[in-house]
This record gives C-alpha cells, sequence and structure tokens, in this order.
C-alpha cells in the first residue's frame, strides 16, 4: 500500500480543507457515504474503506456517554497484561480510564497525554501521576516520551485526530520493546451505521478506521495482534435523540442497556478492541 500524503495538521476543534485523496492510503477513488446535518460529509474510500469528514467539520468532538471505562479495564487485565509498571493513556480526557484502570492494575503508573486542559484536571484530581498536553504527533511530545511506556492505550482517540496513521506510529514510538499498545475504535461495519444513518454517533467523528486496515499496519510495522474483539458500548441509540427531548431520550437510554448484552457478538456490535505487541523484549 503507498504511502499517503501528509494529512493536513487542523486542530481537532477547526475544520480542515476539502481533500481529494484518502487520508489512509492516498488513493482518489472517493465516494460519498452519507451527508448529516449542519453540512457534515463523510466520504469513503474505494481502496481502503477508510471514512472519514470532508471538509473535517468542526463538531466532532470526543464523547462516550455509555463508555464503561471498567469494563474495558477487566477486559484488558483478562487479555495478559500482567502488572505493567507504567502505562500512558492517549486521550484521556478528564482522566477517567486511568482511575477505573487501578482496580485491575494497582501497581501501576498511570499517566494521561491529551489535547485539552482537561488532562490538566485529571492530574490535580490525582487520576493521572503525569499530564501531558498535545497529540502524540505535537512536536516535541514523542520525544519526550520516547520508549518510556510497557502499556499506551488509545481508547477513541483515532477517530478524532487530523492523523491517525502518525498518531498509531508515534504510539509505537513511545513504547518500550514488547510494550503492548492497546486500540479501540468505532466498528464502521456496525448495523448501527446502516440503521441510524447520520444519527450514528461514530458518523459525526473525523475518522472511521476499518479494523482489516489497522490490523494490516500494525502487522506492516512489526507487531504482533495478540488480541481482537468486537465489543458494544450501549449509547447508540441515547445519542442520536437531542438532549432537550427529556422522555425519549430516557426510553433510548433504558433500551441501550436493555440490548447491550445481546448485541456484543452480532453485526450491531459498535466498537472494536485490539491489543498488539511492539517487536523486542521487554
Amino acid at each position: 500500500m503507498p504511502s499517503p500524503p501528509s494529512a493536513p495538521q487542523v486542530s481537532d476543534r477547526f475544520p480542515g480543507p476539502r481533500r481529494g485523496d484518502c487520508p489512509w492510503c492516498g488513493s482518489a477513488r472517493l465516494r460519498t457515504r452519507l451527508r448529516g446535518p449542519r453540512a457534515v460529509a463523510l466520504d469513503e474510500c474505494e481502496a481502503c474503506a477508510h471514512a472519514f469528514q470532508n471538509p473535517r467539520s468542526p463538531a466532532d468532538a470526543p464523547s462516550s456517554p455509555g463508555r464503561s471505562h471498567r469494563a474495558t479495564a477487566r477486559a484488558l487485565a483478562l487479555a495478559g497484561l500482567a502488572d505493567p509498571e507504567s502505562w500512558l493513556d492517549v486521550g484521556t480526557g478528564h482522566g477517567h480510564f486511568p482511575e477505573a484502570a487501578r482496580e485491575f492494575f494497582p501497581y501501576t503508573s498511570f499517566d494521561g497525554l491529551d489535547p485539552t486542559a482537561r488532562v490538566e484536571r485529571a492530574l490535580a484530581e490525582g487520576r493521572v501521576e503525569e499530564a501531558h498536553r498535545g497529540l502524540l504527533t505535537t512536536p516535541g511530545v514523542t520525544d519526550r516520551l520516547r520508549a518510556r511506556y510497557d502499556v499506551v492505550s488509545m481508547l477513541h482517540h483515532l477517530a478524532h485526530v487530523p492523523d491517525p496513521r502518525a498518531e498509531l506510529r508515534a504510539a509505537l514510538a513511545v513504547l518500550r520493546p514488547g510494550g503492548h499498545l492497546v486500540v479501540e475504535a468505532p466498528a464502521p461495519d456496525s448495523a448501527y451505521a446502516t440503521l441510524l444513518g447520520s444519527l450514528w454517533p461514530p458518523h459525526r467523528h473525523a475518522h472511521l478506521l476499518p479494523l482489516p486496515n489497522l490490523e494490516a499496519e500494525l502487522h506492516a510495522l512489526g507487531c504482533t495482534v495478540t488480541t481482537t474483539a468486537r465489543v458494544h458500548q450501549p449509547q447508540d441509540l441515547t445519542t442520536a435523540f437531542p438532549r432537550p427531548l427529556r422522555a425519549p431520550l430516557r426510553a433510548a437510554t433504558a433500551l441501550d442497556h436493555l440490548l447491550g448484552p445481546l448485541t456484543r457478538r452480532t453485526r450491531f456490535a459498535n466498537t472494536y478492541r485490539v491489543v498488539a505487541r511492539r517487536p523486542g523484549r521487554s
């Protein structure tokens, strides 16, 4: 697969220019996946199936009202991430995942990285031990953190960055040899994407990365994929309703949680989780 041209380094909160090629593989074979409200347009690459906002909309913002940080941490403990000394949570926000993960990794030092001031609040409230402001691709960040961590987690982070491929490679750079990378991302092939159309929450994100693309990139970088799982976060129906509509919102939330256990291993599962090991000895 040819190396794509560099993606424009725009802010997470501001639109970027319309582009005529895929930010993942560089192909010019694009088609419109959907057009949504507030002039949001999602294009899909016919060569690699990567979907992305084109042009980038300022409406994209990380949000996961139905995410269970504790369930994710428990699943990672069961996946065999035994007693890591140091862990960087990328896109940590207020640091709720490190806070939840301490129950299962009590001897691990958790640091947080986020492009917003939320990470500084996470530090002040004791959810992370070190706070780093920016993206991994922000100049100087990767060099400062190079080879420091046994685990790097990117939970619903790659969908919001200007260049997810560069961010992924930078994540491997801050891992120690033999360290583990954890990625969670929306599954573009979820049946909810078709059912809800432009109301499906991930259709508001900057990027939708197909699982095969991520796995292929990790293999190309010499990593061993140790775990791949489809999981479901009960939020699709909840976030489809505007918050002022309280009665439908409450009903949708109840239905999301009722259907959640039934959809985990079906085409409706809305998330995938990948754990990969960086080459080398720890």
